[in-house]
Protein backbone atom coordinates (compact mmCIF):
# COMPACT_ATOMS: atom_id res chain seq x y z
CA UNK A 1 0.00 0.00 0.00
CA UNK A 2 1.50 3.38 -0.99
CA UNK A 3 2.28 5.84 1.77
CA UNK A 4 1.25 9.44 1.19
CA UNK A 5 3.36 12.44 2.24
CA UNK A 6 1.96 14.51 5.07
CA UNK A 7 1.01 18.14 4.48
CA UNK A 8 2.99 20.87 6.22
CA UNK A 9 0.03 21.42 8.60
CA UNK A 10 -0.14 17.70 9.45
CA UNK A 11 3.59 17.68 10.13
CA UNK A 12 3.36 20.74 12.38
CA UNK A 13 0.41 19.25 14.30
CA UNK A 14 2.23 15.98 14.86
CA UNK A 15 5.47 17.71 15.85
CA UNK A 16 3.55 19.57 18.58
CA UNK A 17 3.00 16.15 20.20
CA UNK A 18 6.68 15.15 20.00
CA UNK A 19 8.87 17.60 21.95
CA UNK A 20 12.49 17.51 20.81
CA UNK A 21 11.66 16.34 17.29
CA UNK A 22 11.90 18.63 14.28
CA UNK A 23 12.04 18.55 10.51
CA UNK A 24 15.48 19.32 9.14
CA UNK A 25 16.27 19.18 5.43
CA UNK A 26 13.04 17.30 4.73
CA UNK A 27 13.63 14.64 7.40
CA UNK A 28 12.14 14.03 10.82
CA UNK A 29 15.04 14.29 13.30
CA UNK A 30 15.88 14.00 16.98
CA UNK A 31 19.02 13.72 19.11
CA UNK A 32 19.30 12.20 22.56
CA UNK A 33 21.96 12.41 25.24
CA UNK A 34 22.47 9.50 27.61
CA UNK A 35 24.61 8.97 30.71
CA UNK A 36 27.19 6.65 29.20
CA UNK A 37 28.32 5.14 25.94
CA UNK A 38 26.96 1.76 27.03
CA UNK A 39 23.51 3.29 27.72
CA UNK A 40 23.51 4.93 24.29
CA UNK A 41 24.51 1.65 22.66
CA UNK A 42 21.72 -0.22 24.45
CA UNK A 43 19.19 2.33 23.23
CA UNK A 44 20.46 1.96 19.66
CA UNK A 45 19.85 -1.79 19.86
CA UNK A 46 16.35 -1.17 21.21
CA UNK A 47 15.62 1.32 18.40
CA UNK A 48 16.88 -1.22 15.85
CA UNK A 49 14.40 -3.77 17.22
CA UNK A 50 11.54 -1.28 16.83
CA UNK A 51 12.65 -0.46 13.29
CA UNK A 52 12.61 -4.13 12.38
CA UNK A 53 9.11 -4.54 13.87
CA UNK A 54 7.84 -1.57 11.83
CA UNK A 55 9.90 -2.46 8.74
CA UNK A 56 10.84 1.22 8.65
CA UNK A 57 14.41 2.32 9.27
CA UNK A 58 16.03 5.62 10.13
CA UNK A 59 19.56 6.83 9.74
CA UNK A 60 20.81 6.17 13.25
CA UNK A 61 24.08 7.63 14.51
CA UNK A 62 25.80 6.60 17.73
CA UNK A 63 28.26 8.98 19.39
CA UNK A 64 30.03 8.59 22.72
CA UNK A 65 26.88 9.20 24.76
CA UNK A 66 24.56 10.51 22.07
CA UNK A 67 22.17 9.14 19.49
CA UNK A 68 20.84 10.98 16.44
CA UNK A 69 17.94 9.78 14.28
CA UNK A 70 16.92 11.07 10.88
CA UNK A 71 14.05 9.53 8.94
CA UNK A 72 11.88 9.99 5.89
CA UNK A 73 9.98 7.58 3.67
CA UNK A 74 11.80 6.52 0.51
CA UNK A 75 8.65 5.03 -1.04
CA UNK A 76 6.97 8.46 -0.75
CA UNK A 77 9.73 10.21 -2.66
CA UNK A 78 11.72 11.04 0.48
CA UNK A 79 8.82 12.89 2.11
CA UNK A 80 7.77 12.78 5.76
CA UNK A 81 4.85 10.39 6.29
CA UNK A 82 2.79 8.86 9.07
CA UNK A 83 5.29 5.94 9.11
CA UNK A 84 8.02 8.34 10.20
CA UNK A 85 5.89 9.67 13.03
CA UNK A 86 4.97 6.15 14.11
CA UNK A 87 8.67 5.35 14.43
CA UNK A 88 9.31 8.63 16.28
CA UNK A 89 6.51 7.91 18.76
CA UNK A 90 7.85 4.42 19.44
CA UNK A 91 11.36 5.79 19.99
CA UNK A 92 10.04 8.44 22.37
CA UNK A 93 8.18 5.77 24.32
CA UNK A 94 11.37 3.79 24.91
CA UNK A 95 13.73 6.74 25.43
CA UNK A 96 12.64 7.49 28.98
CA UNK A 97 13.34 3.92 30.05
CA UNK A 98 16.91 4.37 28.82
CA UNK A 99 17.35 7.67 30.68
CA UNK A 100 17.66 9.59 27.41
CA UNK A 101 17.26 13.34 27.36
Amino acid sequence: MPVEPLSQKEIEDRLAELPGWSVDDGRLTRSYRLGTHFAATAMVVHIAQVQEELDHHSDLTLGYNTIALSVHTHSAGGAVTAKDFELAQRVEALAQGHGAQ
